[in-house]
C-alpha cells in the first residue's frame, strides 16, 4: 500500500478517471432506454436503505466495481432528470462538456474567489459573465456573479437592492418587497434571510394568464404607503415555475422607474431564452431591470449548482458585498483587473464555476445553445398544437394557457355539477396513467380557479436531449392515459 494514499500515482489516477468516466458514458447511453421517471419514491427509499454503507477505515471491499455498482443503483433510484422524456418541474440535463469542465476545475483546484489568486481563470469567468450581460442587453458597467442557483441569486439581489435603496441603517420593519402571487418560493425566503420580517413580502394579483398586473401593483403600492411602510423593490418573473408566465416587463420597468423601486427579474427558468431570437422577443424589456437572476443549469443545460446574477450597475453589487480583512491584504484588488467574485457576492471560498460555462462555449460555440433554446420553444408550441387537436376531436381537456415560454399547463375539463375535488382527483389519476407508460414524465401544480386550487398537469420542455420524438410520445400517452379512452381506440 502507498505510504501516501491521498496522492495517487499518475497511472492509478488515470485508472480511476477512466473507470468512472466509462461508467458515466455507459449510463448516458442507456438514458433513452430507461423509464422516464426513474423509480417510484417508495422503491427509491428501499434502494437507499440497501445502499447505505458505514464509513470504514479501509477502502470499500470490492473496490471500484463495488463503488460503481452503488452509484448506478443510486442513479436508477432517482428522478431521471437527465433523460430525454423528463418534462417535469424544470428539466436540467447536464452537458457532458460541462462535467469535463468540473473535472478539470476540481483537479486543478485553483482558488478563484479573489482575482490575484488566479487572474487568468477569474478573467475567463468574467469574460463569460460579460458576454451573458451583453446578451441580456446590459452595458459595460454591469457585473455578474455565478452562484449555486436561483435561490442564492435572488438573495444576493435582495441584499443589493436593500442596501442601494434603503441604506445600511434603515428600519427594516417598514421595508416592503412586492412580488407576483406566482413568485417562486425562494423570493420570500431571500427576503427573510436578508433580514426583513415575513410581513415585508406583499404579493400582487395576476391577470388571466397569471402575469403580474401593473394596475394591481400600483394599488398595492398606494396601500403600502398608506400604512407607513417603505416599498423599495419589485420582483417580477421572466417565466414562472408554474406556467412559464412572463410578467409585462416594459410596463413594470416604467412603474419602477417612476416609483423609485429596484426592479429585479427572476428569470431562473426563462431568462436564458434571450440567447435565441424568439425568446429575446418574448422577454423584451428585461434589459431595463436593475438585476436579473437566471439558472444556466436550466436554460443553458449545465449541471445543477449553476446560478447567475447580473446587475446593471455593477458598483451597487460590489457595495453590497465587498469586505475587508487583514489576512487578505496581500490580495488587494487593483483597478483594471477582472472583478473578484468574492467582492460581488456572499462566498469567499467557492468552486471555479466559470469553467463549466467557459469550456462548453469553447467546445461547442454559442450557436448550438441558441438553436437548442429555439427548438424548445418550438417543441412547446407543437405540444400545445397537439393538445388543441385532441380538444377539437372531442377530448375533455382544458388548456389553461398557451405556452409563453416552454411550459404548457392543462387539466381535464370539469364536468357539469362536478365538485372541484372530484375534478382534481380525475386529473391526478390521468397524470399517474401518463407517467406509468414510462416514456415521458410530467409533474403537476395547483393553479387558481373560482372555487379553489385546481390540480393542473404541466409539461415543461427544456432538456437538450428532448426532441420531437418525445413530444409526440407525450401526446400519444396523454390520449391513451385519459380516463374513458381504451387502449384499442387510442392512437399509437
Amino acid at each position: 500500500m502507498s505510504e501516501r494514499p491521498l496522492e495517487p500515482e499518475p497511472a492509478r489516477l488515470q485508472e480511476w478517471i477512466e473507470a468512472f468516466a466509462r461508467f458515466a458514458v455507459d449510463h448516458l447511453a442507456r438514458l433513452p432506454l430507461m423509464p422516464a421517471q426513474g423509480l417510484e419514491l417508495a422503491d427509491g427509499l428501499a434502494v437507499a436503505e440497501r445502499l447505505s454503507t458505514p464509513i470504514g477505515e479501509a477502502p470499500l471491499p470490492g473496490g471500484i466495481p463495488a463503488i460503481i455498482d452503488r452509484l448506478e443503483r443510486g442513479a436508477e433510484a432517482a428522478l431521471l432528470t437527465a433523460g430525454p422524456g423528463y418534462l417535469a418541474y424544470v428539466p436540467g440535463g447536464g452537458l457532458p462538456s460541462a462535467a469535463i469542465g468540473d473535472l478539470v476545475a476540481d483537479l486543478l483546484n485553483r482558488y478563484t474567489g479573489i482575482t490575484q489568486a488566479a487572474p487568468a481563470f477569474v478573467r475567463l469567468e468574467s469574460d463569460v459573465l460579460q458576454w451573458l450581460a451583453g446578451a441580456f442587453g446590459y452595458g459595460p458597467q454591469a457585473r455578474g456573479l455565478l452562484v449555486s442557483g436561483g435561490s442564492m441569486a435572488n438573495l444576493a439581489a435582495v441584499v443589493t437592492a436593500r442596501i442601494d435603496r434603503l441604506g445600511e441603517d434603515a428600519d427594516l420593519r417598514r421595508a416592503v418587497v412586492l412580488a407576483s402571487s406566482q413568485a417562486h418560493h425562494s423570493v420570500a425566503k431571500a427576503v427573510r434571510l436578508a433580514g426583513l420580517p415575513p410581513s415585508a413580502v406583499r404579493l400582487v394579483a395576476v391577470d388571466e394568464r397569471l402575469r403580474l398586473c401593473p394596475d394591481a401593483l400600483a394599488a398595492e403600492l398606494e396601500a403600502v404607503r398608506r400604512e407607513g411602510r417603505r416599498p423599495f423593490m419589485l420582483v417580477s418573473a421572466a417565466g414562472t415555475t408554474n406556467t412559464g408566465a412572463i410578467d409585462p416587463l416594459p410596463a413594470l420597468a416604467d412603474l419602477c422607474e417612476r416609483e423609485g423601486l429596484w426592479h429585479h427579474v427572476d428569470g431562473a427558468y426563462g431568462g436564458a431564452f434571450v440567447l435565441c431570437e424568439p425568446g429575446r422577443a418574448r422577454l423584451a424589456g428585461i434589459e431595463r431591470a436593475d438585476s436579473i437572476a437566471f439558472d444556466p443549469h436550466k436554460g443553458m443545460f449545465l449541471p445543477y449548482g449553476t446560478g447567475c446574477l447580473l446587475v446593471r450597475d455593477g458598483a451597487a453589487l460590489r457595495r453590497a458585498h465587498a469586505g475587508e480583512a487583514a489576512y487578505l491584504q496581500d490580495l488587494d484588488t487593483d483597478d483594471g483587473q477582472a472583478p473578484s467574485p468574492a467582492e460581488h457576492g456572499p462566498e469567499l471560498s467557492r468552486p471555479f464555476r466559470g469553467l463549466r460555462l467557459w469550456l462548453p462555449l469553447m467546445l461547442h460555440g454559442a450557436a448550438p445553445f441558441r438553436e437548442a433554446l429555439a427548438e424548445k420553444l418550438a417543441l412547446a408550441e407543437r405540444f400545445h398544437a397537439g393538445l388543441l387537436e385532441q380538444v377539437a376531436a372531442g377530448a375533455p381537456v382544458e388548456i389553461v394557457d398557451a405556452p409563453q415560454l416552454s411550459t404548457v399547463p392543462f387539466r381535464l375539463r370539469r364536468e357539469p355539477g362536478e365538485t372541484l375535488a372530484s375534478a382534481n382527483a380525475r386529473s391526478a389519476t390521468w397524470l399517474r396513467a401518463i407517467n406509468a407508460a414510462g416514456r415521458v414524465f410530467m409533474s403537476s401544480t395547483n393553479l387558481p380557479s373560482p372555487d379553489g386550487p385546481a390540480f393542473t398537469l404541466r409539461a415543461c420542455v427544456l432538456s437538450f436531449r428532448t426532441h420531437a420524438e418525445q413530444v409526440e410520445q407525450a401526446l400519444e400517452d396523454l390520449e391513451l392515459g385519459r380516463p374513458g379512452v381504451s387502449s384499442s381506440t387510442a392512437p399509437r
